[in-house]
């Protein structure tokens, strides 16, 4: 069993950490109990030789750095329609070939971790194939550059139904996404879109996946459901958390029935565009009862442990000193994230965290806590309390 997240960004993408490095990400992801990362960017030619540089090659997809975290090589796409994609790369060469497919439609191909390619869907995905890679739509269900923001199938955006897999974003889960029949046959992924490497962002989603070995091919089986392999578990935050998971104002984050958004034409008192959540935007979609086909495994809805350990001490950020030395020491005692969240019992938390810490994470993990959707932009809040 491997836990990874193919969905990272580095340094070289607009609005990301500068401490986006290998280095890094590899120690962050290690505390966060992931086993294998998508590199991220790799088509960026600073960032590629960057991740050459900073680990070994396993085999002709696989890399590893010297923590022993493996990375396999990926990469985030906007198309000429604005929707976003990942691919999954076999090879270096490879990541050459496709960017001598692509540099005289891309503007952008060396100058941002994201590039823009001038093709449509369908486009990508032949190139996708000659390369013998894997695509597949980004946070499918967002606002502003998912696949689903453009179009009302898989097919109206690829020319075909046989799309491997669909990532599902911060907003939405396997509960929601199965009242759509298309998707039946597709494996969904759960992944962080992590723009930097800290304990809130790398790894906030991951799956977990049963291999033969931890390699890229291996990997590509289990996302095809191949010779066994195949994914076991979706780990993701609570889609209440996610900044578009409700229809909401952009500019001071109010949210707004559907019904009302429409009757407003989408303009809000204050004067900002109101945006449709995904939980309306799947509403539209949904053309069945929710019906999980026998492949699909069991979601697991987390909470950031650094979100929970802000609220106990009573602090404004994440980022503080304090939540900060708090979740190293949590880890330093209990390996990673996910055993702090999800498998250690209260009494051992309560020695290292205190009785509140402690209490909150049984809370969390009993479904007591309350989570204020987010909307419009806007991530969701974690309450300690219930609504009430």
């Amino acid at each position: 069993m491997i836990n990874v997240d193919f969905h990272i960004h580095s340094m070289y993408s607009t609005g990301t950490s500068n401490n986006m490095e290998i280095p890094v990400i590899a120690e962050q992801s290690k505390f966060k109990g992931l086993n294998t990362i998508g590199s991220g960017d790799c088509l960026n030619k600073n960032w590629l030789d960057h991740f050459v540089s900073s680990t070994d090659k396993i085999d002709e997809g696989t890399f590893e750095h010297k923590s022993g975290i493996r990375f396999i090589l990926t990469t985030e796409v906007e198309d000429q329609r604005r929707i976003h994609h990942i691919i999954l790369f076999p090879s270096i060469s490879a990541i050459e070939e496709f960017r001598y497919l692509v540099k005289d439609k891309s503007p952008n191909l060396d100058t941002d971790g994201r590039c823009n390619i001038n093709l449509a869907g369908h486009e990508l995905l032949d190139l996708v194939n000659t390369i013998d890679g894997l695509i597949g739509p980004a946070h499918a269900f967002t606002p502003w550059t998912s696949l689903y923001k453009e179009y009302d199938s898989i097919e109206h955006c690829y020319k075909t139904k046989n799309i491997p897999f669909l990532e599902l974003g911060l907003s939405a889960d396997t509960q929601m996404a199965d009242g759509i029949s298309e998707l039946k046959n597709i494996t969904f992924m759960t992944n962080s879109d992590a723009h930097s490497p800290w304990p809130h962002r790398v790894g906030r989603e991951f799956n977990r996946l049963k291999v033969k070995d931890n390699t890229y091919d291996e990997i590509i089986n289990a996302i095809r459901r191949r010779g066994g392999n195949k994914f076991v578990l979706n780990v993701g935050i609570d889609p209440d958390l996610g900044k578009y998971h409700m229809t909401a104002c952009t500019r001071c984050y109010k949210k707004y029935s559907i019904e009302l958004a429409i009757q407003q034409k989408n303009r809000c008192a204050c004067g900002g565009i109101i945006k449709k959540g995904v939980v309306d935007r799947i509403n539209d979609l949904c053309d069945q009862e929710v019906t999980h086909p026998p492949h699909r495994p069991r979601y697991i809805k987390t909470i950031p442990l650094a979100e929970i350990l802000v609220q106990t001490l009573g602090l404004a950020s994440v980022n503080s000193k304090k939540v900060q030395d708090l979740w190293k020491l949590l880890i330093q005692s209990f390996k990673n994230e996910i055993n702090v969240l999800l498998v250690t019992p209260k009494e051992e938390i309560e020695k290292i965290a205190g009785e509140k810490a402690a209490q909150a994470i049984i809370d969390f993990r009993n479904g007591s806590i309350y989570i204020e959707p987010g909307g419009g932009g806007m991530y969701g809040k974690v309450h300690l309390t219930d609504k009430n």
